[in-house]
């Protein structure tokens, strides 16, 4: 179950801290990922060029890769990042966008993992699944599966790749390979908001740059505030377009005292 007191520390913290989280992220996400990490508190830095990897890397509480717009320079920048980070000791998510659309995007991130070893895998089932090894045609960002029928592929891939594995849904599990959480939070809108999952990643950086040595932690806490946060919106929300924008609102009047209540596991 989920430490109440340890959810409300951890969300102080990044107000405290504003950890400077690193993205490597796609184009449509940039944005919300952006404002989604401002509104708790925390600091983006959106860069995917090679030559300054490693600067950053040295300023850098935290780095997040996602997959979602792949390209020569991109994926250059991706192993430039991830090697240096996985070098400094520092936590880093992978969002394995559309993993398994293509052989470039399912060998990718691939590579990443077994070369660079992320401490959280950040997804949906149907792209837990394929990298677990499963036959799953994926229509790229769409979750053609459910996340109750995905659980043990993830904690296949949880022990086999050394990472937390973090899967969203109508349930959201998270995973070391032992241990299963879930959070079951959220609504179905969310999932009409593009870029709601890449958000998610992105604050899965800052959770991991206030518990770096506890990764488990991390994603459930993000996942926590993720699924709390987004019912706070759908309050407020005639539709998709005001979801978006409550969302961020709700993010960043989040109070974990008065609102860890609402968890649901």
């Amino acid at each position: 179950m989920i430490n109440l007191q340890n959810f409300s520390e951890d969300c102080l913290l990044i107000r405290e801290q504003s950890p400077l989280v690193h993205n490597i992220t796609n184009y449509v996400a940039m944005n919300i990922a952006a404002n989604g990490l401002l509104a708790i508190g925390a600091s983006p830095l959106m860069s995917f060029y090679e030559k300054e990897m490693e600067e950053i890397a040295q300023i850098s509480s935290a780095l997040v890769i996602n997959i979602g717009c792949l390209d020569d320079t991109q994926i250059a920048g991706m192993r430039a990042a991830a090697e240096a980070y996985h070098r400094l000791g520092k936590p880093w998510v992978l969002d394995p966008v559309g993993v398994g659309a293509s052989k470039v995007r399912t060998q990718t991130a691939l590579e990443l993992i077994r070369n660079w070893k992320p401490d959280i895998i950040r997804g949906n089932a149907s792209e837990i699944l394929c990298l677990a090894g499963e036959q799953i045609c994926s229509r790229g960002v769409d979750a053609s599966c459910s996340s109750n029928d995905a659980i043990e592929a993830a904690k296949v891939l949880a022990l086999n790749s050394g990472a937390v594995i973090s899967m969203s849904g109508g349930t959201d599990y998270i995973t070391d390979g032992q241990r299963v959480e879930t959070i079951r939070n959220g609504s179905p809108l969310m999932a009409k908001v593009t870029a709601m999952g890449c958000t998610a990643s992105a604050l899965t950086g800052a959770f991991a740059a206030v518990s770096p040595h506890d990764a488990f932690r991390a994603a459930l806490h993000t996942m926590a505030l993720m699924g709390t946060a987004g019912e706070i919106a759908l309050s407020k929300s005639t539709g998709t377009g005001s979801l978006a924008v409550n969302f961020i609102d709700a993010l960043n009047n989040f109070n974990p005292l008065t609102s860890s209540k609402l968890i649901r596991q």
